[in-house]
């Protein structure tokens, strides 16, 4: 059966069961969208009804039933919300951003930052174990006055499962092709009437579909709920990710269309290791009838050894980073005027030592003049690049306040001030190699003030909108600043700011439709952009962007059996100011070329225009159901020239569940069901016609267990 029959019987079987079950469609409410809880705003629970500003939310079934192998799977039925597979659980992100692996967003576990700001990994979400999670929550856009650098482009913040009611546990066991096994097993108790403890753990092991692509990952968590004397509720969580990941490469043309399980990295070439421990205790006081304090203290210990995978032909390298945080979060929330206003006032500290080192290294084995390679495998060692120690301290003041005018309109004002100091120490004491560059040892520092306003109006009972204007800011990492490689005054860039401007709907129609609209305008200003002068290679802060675009949601219950639920957008993101001075030297050019290359006009290269998914759920019987869904990816050009194009794609993924008993039920999902050739992520280079393309998952087929206890 090819693949354009096999989507035709599916469906086909959907519309005939739903025929066979038209004479028992009984209407039945969606859950109202304006009543839904979020608490990542302001870390506090506050329904859809009172939240200015774009949210999206995952519940524990949703994400039970959607079984996400990688982040992508679950994220990506978001409007205005893209994640691509880069192997593994490796990933970019783009949410109101292009596909990039830019420091734009923030990653949170039960509201604290997965990683200090400056030390930002486009790989972050697999430090979360998001299959376990009690909620998924996606705020798309900058973030309120309680979150500083990297609330940019969006926030994501996964919850961890809470204690249970009563003793019980659940373990879910699948299997897939290309290798594909995982267990997932938790559960928890009470320990008294007040307190209980949860675990969970998630081991994953696959073969991955490109050769030597594979990949595993332990992650372990203990959560604790309870009472601390009689006036203080507490809960601390545990957690540890460990990640093995192989190297993935992209691949040309040739080899993507007719080859594309080809991966030219083998053995560990490209490796990465990632090792994440965190610990969080939050402690919450009731004041009065009217206030609620609230303290966060929170530990990490990250490492990761690597090979960058993008660096292995033109600069190998092996490197380890290593990080520890202390921090505390105060926050005090008091209502004012017998409930007509509310302020939020805290403070959030953090102090990060940092270390990081990095060995040149020889691919082997080497060639000679004119000769090229058809793999990558073996290498040897060479001498230190970089050895150097980062700390980093920030304290960030917020105030967040809320005022309810009448009985229909509440306006929100806020602002945040962020106060980074990073205290830089280069361990190496040879002389600077030109290829090499390495800042002098000195200490920097950065402010950064946020302004937020948001205004609320309720037209009805079911209908609301909103209107938000937020200031938002990426501080240069880490990395950025002290690994410049061959760029010169790394150390001189600043962050980059952006001014956004939102117009939200939300509402439900006649029981059956939620609906959420969202318009949004972002100025982006100070983006880093390289460039070439006197044969030196600098970075500074000149480019300037407009990201502006609409995004839509639909959530409908057409009978008591059939539901669907709409996801789309449509955005242009333009260069504003952006241009560079491209030099180019003999032998590579003769003669040589030295030009200013302006790109003011043109599209933003990897920021696609529209995407969508849309997914249609049908439940014949109660123990049975399917979700066949569609998701859209529109074309986008390959870089910032706009002179090459990838065409987009459309995949079909099918996901059944059967219910054998009321604690074991059988999952059966079918990712790209068409068996799609198509590329994650496609670039080129200014300097090249020749486009790099990333083979996404070919139609792979997971059976699951699942038993409740």
């Amino acid at each position: 059966m090819n693949n354009k029959n096999i989507i035709a019987a599916t469906l086909c079987l959907l519309s005939v069961q739903a025929v066979a079950n038209e004479a028992m469609q009984i209407a039945i409410s969606p859950v109202n969208i304006l009543e839904e809880m979020v608490v990542t705003g302001t870390r506090e629970e506050k329904s859809k009804r009172e939240t200015a500003e774009s949210v999206a939310a995952f519940s524990q079934d949703e994400i039970a039933n959607i079984a996400p192998s990688h982040p992508a799977e679950i994220l990506n039925r978001v409007a205005g919300v893209h994640i691509n597979n880069l192997g593994g659980e490796g990933h970019m992100s783009s949410i109101r951003q292009p596909i990039s692996t830019g420091p734009d967003y923030l990653f949170l576990e039960d509201g604290v930052p997965t990683r200090p700001t400056g030390f930002f990994n486009h790989n972050g979400l697999y430090e979360i174990n998001i299959p376990q999670s009690g909620q998924l929550e996606i705020i798309k856009g900058p973030g309120s006055a309680l979150y500083g650098s990297g609330a940019f482009g969006g926030i994501i913040n996964a919850i961890t499962l809470a204690p249970p009611e009563e003793k019980s546990g659940r373990v879910d066991l699948e299997v897939g092709e290309y290798g594909w096994k995982r267990l997932l097993v938790g559960g928890g108790t009470p320990l008294s009437s007040d307190s209980g403890i949860r675990a969970d753990i998630n081991v994953t092991d696959n073969d991955g579909y490109r050769e030597y692509g594979d990949y595993s990952r332990t992650s372990a968590s203990i959560r604790h709920d309870g009472k601390l004397g009689k006036q203080w509720d507490i809960k601390s969580v545990l957690s540890y990710t460990d990640v093995d990941q192989s190297g993935i490469s992209s691949l040309e043309e040739e080899d993507y269309k007719n080859n594309p399980t080809k991966n030219i990295f083998h053995g560990d070439v490209g490796y990465r290791e990632v090792a994440a421990l965190r610990f969080s205790s939050e402690l919450n006081r009731v004041i009065g009838s009217e206030g609620l304090f609230t303290s966060t203290f929170f530990y990490r210990d990250n490492e990761m050894k690597m090979m960058p995978s993008w660096m292995v032909t033109y600069d190998p390298n092996i490197r380890d980073y290593q990080f520890q945080s202390y921090g505390v979060m105060l926050k005090q929330r008091q209502n004012i005027f017998s409930g007509r206003g509310q302020i939020i006032v805290g403070v959030d500290t953090d102090f990060t030592p940092s270390s990081y080192k990095e060995n040149a290294i020889t691919m082997l084995p080497e060639l000679g003049q004119g000769e090229s390679r058809e793999y990558y495998e073996n290498y040897a060692l060479g001498e230190l690049n970089y050895d150097f120690d980062a700390d980093q301290f920030s304290v960030s003041p917020y105030i967040h306040s809320e005022w309810r005018l009448g009985s229909d309109w509440i306006m929100n004002i806020g602002a945040r001030y962020d106060h980074f100091e990073v205290d830089y120490q280069d361990n190496l004491d040879t002389e600077i190699q030109r290829s090499y560059q390495r800042p002098e040892s000195q200490t920097i520092t950065y402010n950064e003030f946020s302004p937020k306003w948001s205004l609320i109006y309720q037209f009805s009972k079911n209908h609301m909108g909103y209107v938000n204007y937020r200031h938002a800011f990426v501080s240069p990492g880490v990395g950025s600043l002290f690994r410049p490689g061959s760029s010169q005054d790394s150390d001189k860039l600043k962050p980059t700011t952006a001014d956004s401007y939102e117009l939200g709907l939300r509402g439900v129609i006649s029981e059956k439709l939620n609906y959420e609209i969202a318009y949004y305008e972002m100025d982006k200003q100070d983006a880093i952009v390289s460039y070439v002068e006197d044969r030196t290679r600098k970075m500074t802060n000149a480019g300037e962007t407009k990201h502006k675009g609409v995004e839509v949601a639909l959530i409908g219950q057409v009978t008591e059996q059939l539901g669907f639920n709409f996801a789309w957008t449509y955005r242009e993101q333009e260069y504003k100011e952006y241009q560079y001075i491209y030099a180019c030297y003999p032998p590579a050019c003769i003669p040589p070329v030295v030009e200013t290359r302006d790109f003011a006009g043109n599209q933003i290269g990897k920021a696609p225009r529209q995407m969508g998914s849309f997914s249609i759920n049908y439940s014949p019987l109660d123990a049975l159901s399917f979700e066949l869904e569609t998701e859209y990816m529109g074309d986008y050009f390959t870089d910032e020239t706009n002179q090459n194009t990838y065409e987009g794609h459309t995949l079909y993924n099918l996901r059944a569940q059967y219910k054998m008993t009321d604690a074991i039920s059988l999952q059966l999902r079918v990712m790209n069901l068409s068996d799609e050739l198509y590329s994650t992520y496609t670039q080129n280079q200014v300097t090249s016609s020749d486009i790099d393309y990333r083979p996404g998952l070919p139609r792979t087929a997971y059976l699951s267990l699942k038993a409740a206890f």
